[in-house]
């Protein structure tokens, strides 16, 4: 008697520790996406970028801005916003079960504080990626290439971008990262270490998966336009059935032949003009 109501508390328990942990997931990612509608501090909301971006020359009549430190910092927080508002919702799964297994181990802390160690490690791992981006940025409107829209102004460029994010998606190692995505309780069982230093160190190894899984993805941002809206919504969306259905391991290699395709006649179409 004794054992099934223990049994009763735990999944009463662990039930609670879901619907909060869904809270907490959830109003950390509308807050990112709404910073990123808003205009992540750049003055102007993605939505007013996606509709100018739509308008013809419209690179001309938009002034450069200029990379202050400040600015620095402001685009860097803007492209870690992203990372946030496009990847958590594919690393849910993996913070759900990783706080289960805390709970179901009874460990000391409560399981949201463990989580949110792991969760802090994975945003680091995407952290760093951001600060790569930024700078990618930075160098790629000083040789003209991006323009004041942040979108891609080269047809060379465009057709490169696409064509690497596609053949990326159909490499080994895409698919060995992407596997450690889609399977959180193989890495879990294979990577459990104990306490907060090993819950920073799961999550920074699990971001690493992620990020080698993603990186392509997130700088196709290049070419669609990094405040773009539709292209900010899109690969989110992909990232998310990728890693979440069952055929998404086909879906993303069948993707990944369409994006090559697609570069590859962007950079005929180059090429000949």
């Amino acid at each position: 008697m004794s054992t099934v109501s223990e049994t009763t508390v735990l999944e009463t328990v662990l039930r609670r520790d879901r619907v909060v942990m869904v809270a907490a997931l959830t109003a950390v990612i509308a807050v990112a996406w709404i910073w990123i509608v808003l205009g992540a501090g750049t003055g102007t909301s993605a939505a007013a970028m996606t509709q100018m971006a739509r308008i013809p020359d419209m690179d001309m009549m938009r002034e450069w801005a200029v990379w202050t430190p400040g600015y620095a910092a402001l685009i860097f927080a803007m492209w870690w916003a992203m990372m946030v508002a496009m990847m958590l919702p594919g690393a849910t799964p993996m913070l759900l079960l990783f706080a289960r297994v805390n709970r179901s181990q009874k460990a000391k802390d409560r399981p949201y504080v463990q989580t949110g160690i792991f969760a802090a490690g994975y945003l680091v791992a995407w952290g760093a990626f951001s600060l790569l981006a930024a700078g990618l940025q930075w160098g790629l409107e000083q040789l003209d290439l991006l323009g004041p829209m942040m979108t891609a102004t080269n047809y060379w460029l465009g057709g490169a971008i696409l064509l690497a994010a596609g053949l990326w998606q159909l490499t080994p190692i895409k698919g060995v990262c992407l596997r450690h995505c889609r399977s959180p309780l193989r890495f879990l069982m294979q990577q459990w270490r104990a306490g907060r230093l090993g819950a920073f160190r799961m999550g920074l190894e699990h971001g690493a998966y992620c990020l080698g899984c993603c990186w392509f993805l997130m700088g196709l941002l290049f070419f669609g336009g990094i405040m773009n809206l539709f292209w900010i919504a899109g690969l989110a969306l992909f990232v998310l059935l990728e890693k979440t259905i069952p055929v998404g391991h086909w879906f993303g290699r069948i993707a990944g032949v369409c994006f090559a395709a697609w570069g590859v006649l962007m950079l005929a179409s180059a090429a000949s003009g």
